[in-house]
């Protein structure tokens, strides 16, 4: 695993798949969620563009964990998913979970992820990117058999997919990097760790 100078590397969420992509990466860090008003901050940005709202998450959410914790650079990050205009977060229940599945039918979702790095309080760069990808028809019998098998896993995934699981079945096809999909731009990420010094050039 490679070491990030100073006091390591911290990433400000207990995402899985963020996780399982920075060990796939080789680079060592330690993981603590932070405690972000994610809904008032969006409701504060009301009108404002998907990708600015999830850049401004990732950016609170890597300041807030870095706060306190001295020489650390701190990684925070976030996704957000449009459907034909509309913004949706995380389904707060398996009944609102097949809500936006069967919205998501035949249309393209566009998700967007960003990545934020803060220094004692202080945002050092972000980044971000989108992918946009086209769900096939959905049936009910479907949806209702896809959250048997996925639900509660998915109430954690904006979108209501995993993408690295059987959540690949809601889609025809995908245009876009694969890092960003799974809910970080991971070579933005690993470019700003070098510039930051952490990383070997």
């Amino acid at each position: 695993m490679t070491r990030i100078a100073g006091s390591g590397l911290i990433l400000a969420s207990n995402s899985a798949s963020r996780k399982a992509m920075l060990e796939a990466a080789g680079i060592a860090f330690t993981a603590k969620g932070a405690d972000v008003d994610e809904r008032a901050l969006e409701t504060e940005m009301d009108g404002a563009e998907p990708g600015e709202i999830v850049q401004a998450l990732a950016a609170a959410k890597a300041a807030a964990v870095s706060n306190g914790q001295a020489d650390a650079l701190v990684l925070g990050s976030d996704s957000l998913v449009e459907v034909d205009g509309r913004r949706f977060d995380k389904p707060s229940s398996r009944e609102n979970a097949a809500e936006h599945l069967r919205f998501f039918s035949g249309k393209i979702m566009t998700l967007h992820s960003a990545a934020a790095l803060a220094r004692d309080g202080q945002i050092l760069w972000v980044g971000s990117d989108f992918a946009r990808l086209r769900v096939r028809d959905l049936s009910d019998d479907f949806i209702a058999a896809y959250l048997d098998a996925e639900w509660p896993a998915v109430s954690y995934c904006v979108g209501v997919f995993r993408i690295e699981g059987p959540g690949v079945q809601l889609f025809d096809s995908i245009m876009g990097d694969q890092f960003t999909v799974l809910g970080m731009p991971l070579l933005q990420v690993l470019d700003a760790l070098r510039g930051q010094g952490a990383l070997l050039s």
